[in-house]
This record gives C-alpha cells, sequence and structure tokens, in this order.
C-alpha cells in the first residue's frame, strides 16, 4: 500500500507538471468554463444535423434508406468517437486541454462542412466516423480543465454549463438544421453549420494558457516509479465497483439522450404527425429544458455542499432522481393523447438534467486527479457506446414493430439498470483503499 503522504518535492513537481500556468481568475475562469460550454453546443450541432436531414423525405429517398439504414447512420459517429475516448484521455493527461482540443475542433469543423459534397451512402458514413474522431477529445479535455481550475465547490456549476452546452447544441442545432434545410437544402446545412464554428477557434487560442506537461520537469520530478503507480491506479480503479458502477450508469444516462439526439425528431414527425417546423420546436424546448435544469442542478448542489454536506451523497442523490424522473418517458409511449405524449417527451428529459451536471462531478470527486483524463475516457467511453447501441437497436425495434412503444420500453428498462448501478456500486471506497491511490481534491 502507498503512503498517505508524499516527499514534498515530488508533491510540488506534480502540481507544476500538471499546470504549467498558475490557476486563472475568478472572472478568466468562468469565461473559459462558458467557452467550453460553447464549444460542447457547436459539437452537438455538428453531431445532430444528420438526424434533422434523416427525418426529412427527399434525404430519405435520395438515399433509399430503411429505418436499420438510419439506425447504422446515426449510430455511424459514436463508432469512431467512442474507440478513441481512451486515447483521447491519455493525450490529454499528457499533452494538457489547449492544443488537442484546437486540432480536434478544427478537424471536425471542416469534415462536417465536408458532408455537404457527398454523394452516396458510404460517403456519408465515413464522413460520419471521421467528425467522431476530431470530436473524441471534446469532453475529456474540458473535465481536465475543469478538474484543475475549479474547486470542489464550484465542480457542479461549472460542470451544469459545460454539459449545458451538450443540451443547447441539441435544442439550437436541431430548428437551426430544420431551418437552414428548408431555406436552402440539406448540403448547404452541411456547409453553413460545419464552417460557422470556427470562429470559436480564435478565443480558444487567445484565452486558454498553455498546460502540457513540461519535459524539464518530467524528467526533474516524476520518476520511474511515479509513472509505474499512475499506471498501477489506473489499473487498480479499472478492477472497482464503483468504476463499473460508472460505467453501467454513464451507459445507461446517455443511451436515453442519444436515443433522443437520433431518433427524437423522426419520433415527433412519423409518430406524432408533427410538421418539420414544430418537431423543431418540440426537440429545443425537450434539450432547452434539460440544460435548464442541469445549471440549476449543479448550482444547487454546490450549494448544499458549500454549506457543509456530503460531496458525495448530494451529487449522488441529484443523480439517482434524475434517473427516477427520466422513467417516465414511458408514460408518453403508452399515453394516445398525443398531447399528454409531448408533455412527458419533454418532461422525462428534461428530468434526466438532474443527473447531468452531478453524475460527471461525482466522478471527479471519487476518482483520483492524477489519472483523471484516462478515467473520464473510460467514463465517455462507456456513455458513447450508448450512441452506438441506442441508434441500431431502435431502427431494429422499429423495423420490427412498426411502432414506437417497444424502443421506448428499451429506454425505460436501461434507465433502471443505471439507477440501480449508481444506488448500489457508486460509493466511496474504505479510506485505507481511497489512500492507496492518492485521490487529491
Amino acid at each position: 500500500m502507498h503512503s498517505h503522504k508524499e516527499p514534498e518535492a515530488l508533491a510540488t513537481g506534480r502540481n507544476a507538471m500538471t499546470t504549467a500556468d498558475a490557476k486563472p481568475t475568478a472572472a478568466r475562469k468562468w469565461t473559459i468554463v462558458i467557452l467550453l460550454s460553447l464549444g460542447m453546443l457547436l459539437a452537438y450541432i455538428d453531431r445532430t444535423n444528420l438526424s434533422v436531414a434523416l427525418a426529412v423525405g427527399d434525404f430519405k429517398r435520395l438515399f433509399h434508406l430503411t429505418d436499420v439504414d438510419r439506425g447504422v447512420l446515426n449510430s455511424a459517429f459514436f463508432w469512431s468517437y467512442a474507440l478513441l475516448q481512451i486515447p483521447a484521455g491519455w493525450v490529454v493527461d499528457r499533452y494538457g486541454s489547449k492544443f488537442p482540443y484546437a486540432i480536434g475542433f478544427l478537424f471536425w469543423s471542416l469534415i462536417s462542412a465536408a458532408t455537404g459534397l457527398i454523394q452516396n451512402v458510404g460517403q456519408l458514413f465515413s464522413m460520419r466516423l471521421l467528425v467522431g474522431v476530431g470530436e473524441s477529445v471534446t469532453t475529456s479535455a474540458s473535465l481536465r480543465w475543469i478538474r484543475f481550475n475549479c474547486e470542489e465547490k464550484e465542480r457542479g456549476l461549472a460542470t451544469g454549463i459545460l454539459f449545458a452546452g451538450t443540451k443547447f447544441g441539441a435544442a439550437a442545432g436541431v430548428p437551426l438544421a430544420a431551418f437552414l434545410i428548408s431555406r436552402w437544402n440539406w448540403r448547404a446545412m452541411f456547409v453553413i453549420l460545419g464552417l460557422g464554428g470556427l470562429i470559436w477557434l480564435v478565443f480558444w487560442l487567445a484565452l486558454v494558457k498553455k498546460d502540457f506537461v513540461k519535459k524539464e520537469k518530467v524528467e526533474k520530478f516524476k520518476s520511474a516509479s511515479a509513472t509505474q503507480r499512475s499506471s498501477e491506479d489506473f489499473l487498480f480503479w479499472m478492477k472497482t465497483p464503483v468504476m463499473w458502477g460508472i460505467i453501467l450508469g454513464t451507459f445507461a444516462y446517455n443511451y436515453f439522450i442519444y436515443y433522443c439526439l437520433t431518433w427524437l425528431p423522426a419520433y415527433f414527425v412519423e409518430s406524432k404527425h408533427l410538421s418539420l417546423n414544430s418537431m423543431s420546436l418540440y426537440t429545443m424546448f425537450s434539450f432547452g429544458g434539460m440544460a435548464v435544469v442541469g445549471i440549476g442542478a449543479g448550482w444547487l448542489a454546490d450549494r448544499m455542499i458549500a454549506a457543509g454536506k456530503n460531496a458525495i451523497n448530494v451529487r449522488k442523490a441529484f443523480t439517482l432522481l434524475g434517473f427516477l424522473l427520466a422513467s417516465t418517458e414511458i408514460i408518453g409511449a403508452v399515453s394516445p393523447s398525443q398531447s399528454w405524449s409531448l408533455f412527458f417527451a419533454l418532461f422525462s428529459l428534461s428530468g434526466l438534467g438532474l443527473a447531468t451536471a452531478n453524475y460527471w462531478a461525482l466522478t471527479q470527486t471519487l476518482v483520483p486527479k492524477s489519472i483523471i483524463g484516462r478515467l473520464v475516457g473510460v467514463q465517455n467511453f462507456a456513455s458513447n457506446c450508448s450512441g452506438i447501441v441506442a441508434p441500431l437497436v431502435t431502427g431494429w425495434l422499429k423495423e420490427a414493430t412498426g411502432h414506437y412503444q417497444a424502443p421506448m420500453a428499451a429506454v425505460l428498462v436501461i434507465l433502471l439498470i443505471g439507477l440501480v448501478a449508481y444506488g448500489v456500486m457508486v460509493k466511496p471506497l474504505p479510506r485505507y483503499i481511497t489512500a492507496k491511490s492518492d485521490v487529491i481534491s
């Protein structure tokens, strides 16, 4: 077992290695948090624009798409995105947040724009794989920056603001894509949305300081035994019930999210017979409500922790309540009333917002700071495996049954599995085990 204390020089060296500069001022810190959220917003606009195109009859007829085909295309992004999460976590642990994020952002924006030039389904599938490659670094880079620059009592709000960008991205992206398609066509939509966000890069490069590991500091402070310890800690944590509970719960949370991201527009149009414009409004309010609830829940959890409540218990309680409220989606699925169906589509997704900031912040509280990038990479891998599975399973069940009740019943079962995983498995390790992994607040 490792000692509870480290030699002062090594501890000082580790801090120096992980942040090349001092922590930013409060104003700069929250400006960068908002910038990170905007980066997520733009990523999700480019991630969800295909789901709008797939709800348009002309697009489906042009490429002769079945429901199974639509499921495969909706999942393509997540194949590369999910597989690259752990490597992306290693990259940001080693090279920091600034430059890996900038390179990834430029790459995916250009590829998304180039999607407007495709001529066949194979090219479309390939473009979505490449967008996934570019976006793979976003979550690890963002959460690493928050972990190193925000205190525990700030992380709920910071994480809530960060992931509000994912929901506002879906909320804004669907009506924006629908408008561009109706105003011009789907090709112009991809080009405009792909290139339009590049201005973000200017602010990112200007505001964020370099935070990569400096070679001379590695040589001075980080011994071979420290490197070995980092690898041992990663393997140790991957064997714990805590990490497997986080993995199962994260998969369940995001299964519902990615069902909504990839199939909710088609559900509104095909099952509830909404127009393209009405569909975009209901989708916008569903994800917008989730974003607002996510920020509020993160802020409230922070205030409770600052008042002396246990951080793990507070964040876990918000996460469990979010899963419970999300489970009400099944009421809309079985209701014969269109009004009730639309209401619970909005209510269940908004309710899940209680978990959004807190389940990510809970991971940051429980796991070691020295390997946060890799463990967040594992968590985000689980998150985006659901992005592969949800569209495929939904497409298969929709084609097999002819309606959306079976896919939504599958969502309920998986949400309940996530609820049990967080309730039973995600809890603090015994003090003597936590000391082994050198958890740093």
